[in-house]
């Protein structure tokens, strides 16, 4: 397992996403996925006080509940780093992003509270701003998340599926306070999609030239700034062919077909899976990859992954497809 740093801490370089455990994905399934992940070296686990609010028959606490007893019941203290995000939880049951709570400073104090009482722990550590929320200034925002960092009920901030400038604006107000926004995450994978198209979610949002470019310049300038990036494998598209159609017209170009090529020429080259190649390549290229599994075999082939260490060449390989 390689191993990367988010504000000082050491995580994982692979992030296990817990978004369907708890609810599509039994207790027990669950349990057996996180423990055989720490197992093979895993520390780094993502979640958030939204999942899976939008399945019938679940409310949107499911995730942070599982996780907080899954904890308990190992002893689990600092051995895990898990990050959550705010914000999304719809205000009235059955509610969509219509009534989601947004970033509000009551918003974001009454969700601190209630992800520290799920997790069982007495600080998060590390607290998503999930979606943008136009109604709030970022200033309110941002001043308080900086108290909960202060008060100890936060040890980092994050931000996730804003624009790049609201994402600017809004480290500037969190430096008045001190405080750093050191994590990223958005949807990122080898496949690119045209950008003027919609993705298959209007929740989605991609990481674009122009964020990559801003998050290589902090980092040039000594200012860390992890990105962390969700639907890396694009729903298993890369290892069931059938699963390619369903991405929709935003990756129906020319690229894609070509990018495809490049990876097949890398996999003959490396006996790995296309999965594989396409994590390693994330993972060396300074990202984290978040995934989501529903079997030991599909976890293995990730925790795999996270040994492979493409060559320059093909890397080379990989990049010049376009």
């Amino acid at each position: 397992m390689r191993y990367t740093e988010i504000g000082g801490r050491k995580v994982s370089a692979l992030c296990l996403g817990a978004m369907k455990f708890g609810s599509q994905t039994d207790d027990a399934t669950s349990a057996a996925l996180l423990d055989r992940f720490m197992e093979a070296g895993g520390t780094f686990v993502d979640t958030a006080d939204c999942y899976q609010y939008w399945v019938d028959g679940f409310e949107g606490h499911e995730s942070e509940t599982f996780l907080g007893r899954w904890r308990r019941e190992r002893g689990i203290t600092d051995e895990v780093f898990i990050a959550t995000k705010l914000g999304a939880q719809p205000t009235v049951p059955g509610g969509g992003p219509e009534s989601w709570e947004g970033l509000s400073a009551g918003a974001v104090a009454t969700a601190v509270e209630r992800s520290l009482r799920r997790l069982g722990t007495d600080r998060l550590d590390l607290l998503y701003t999930h979606k943008e929320d136009p109604a709030t200034p970022l200033e309110e925002t941002m001043a308080a998340l900086s108290r909960a960092v202060d008060e100890g009920s936060v040890a980092l901030l994050g931000m996730s599926n804003h624009r790049t400038w609201r994402l600017e604006r809004a480290r500037a107000a969190a430096r008045v306070h001190g405080h750093r926004v050191t994590a990223l995450q958005y949807r990122y994978s080898y496949l690119q999609p045209r950008h003027e198209v919609q993705l298959e979610s209007p929740g989605f949002t991609h990481v674009t030239p122009e964020l990559l470019d801003y998050v290589n310049a902090e980092k040039a300038a000594g200012r860390d700034l992890v990105l962390t990036v969700y639907t890396p494998l694009l729903h298993g598209s890369y290892a069931r062919p059938e699963r390619a159609a369903e991405l929709g017209p935003a990756y129906d170009h020319p690229g894609t077909r070509n990018r495809l090529a490049a990876l097949d020429e890398v996999v003959r080259q490396t006996g790995a899976t296309r999965n594989q190649v396409v994590l390693s390549w994330l993972i060396g290229g300074g990202m984290v990859p978040v995934i989501g599994v529903s079997g030991t075999g599909q976890l293995d082939e990730a925790v795999e992954a996270a040994d492979l260490e493409l060559t320059p060449e093909q890397r080379e390989t990989l990049d010049a497809a376009h």
